[in-house]
């Protein structure tokens, strides 16, 4: 379970993205009228880093994924990929990672993935106790037991122009940054459920 507190946060998290998103190969959209279309998360088990996925339009721009982590200190060697740092009243200063670049978040999905597993059940911490939040995007993982994974230390992700690879031993997660319905999928994928009834690639492990 992911808890969430009922924190202000200086700045937000939109506007961090706002400032970062334009300077990334595949970000397509006008990151002055960003907007969130919906959000999902994973929980650490460690409970130390936070992981939040973000499904965003930069005006009439495509729908964009941009998985983000919350860390209490720098992730030693990720420098390239911070994405800013803000003040959460509650927790305190919080440095935020592309979550492509970091281990914790890299494991989760991948185990996601693996275990035919979902986004995390959210509940808000509040001064009158706890209460459940249901507007998360709603995913799920293919499954694939077959699939031996080593554990991940430091990564080197690979942005291009619709997405971002990373290498882990002899597999390859690639990380959709444009999800897309697809039928042809190599290996095992995760996958956001729509309203509408289908279903969209948001990563792929082969």
């Amino acid at each position: 379970m992911a808890l969430i507190h009922d924190a202000t946060l200086t700045p937000g998290k939109l506007d961090l993205l706002a400032a970062w998103l334009p300077g990334r190969p595949w970000w397509r959209g006008d990151a002055t009228a960003l907007h969130k279309v919906a959000t999902f998360r994973f929980d650490d088990p460690d409970g130390e880093v936070g992981m939040e996925t973000f499904l965003l339009r930069g005006g009439d721009g495509p729908l964009v994924q941009v998985p983000l982590t919350y860390r209490g200190a720098p992730l030693e060697g990720a420098e390239e990929w911070l994405v800013g740092t803000m003040q959460h009243s509650v927790l305190g200063e919080r440095w935020v990672y592309d979550a492509c670049a970091d281990p914790v978040h890299l494991q989760v999905l991948v185990s996601t993935i693996v275990t035919a597993g979902r986004e995390a059940d959210q509940e808000l911490a509040t001064p009158d106790g706890t209460r459940p939040l249901t507007d998360s995007a709603t995913v799920r993982g293919d499954g694939a037991p077959d699939l031996t994974v080593p554990p991940t230390t430091r990564t080197e992700p690979r942005d291009s122009d619709d997405a971002t690879t990373v290498a882990l031993g002899d597999l390859v997660l690639r990380v959709q940054r444009r999800p897309a319905t697809s039928e042809d999928v190599a290996g095992a994928g995760l996958w956001l459920r729509r309203d509408e009834g289908d279903e969209l690639l948001l990563a792929s492990l082969a």
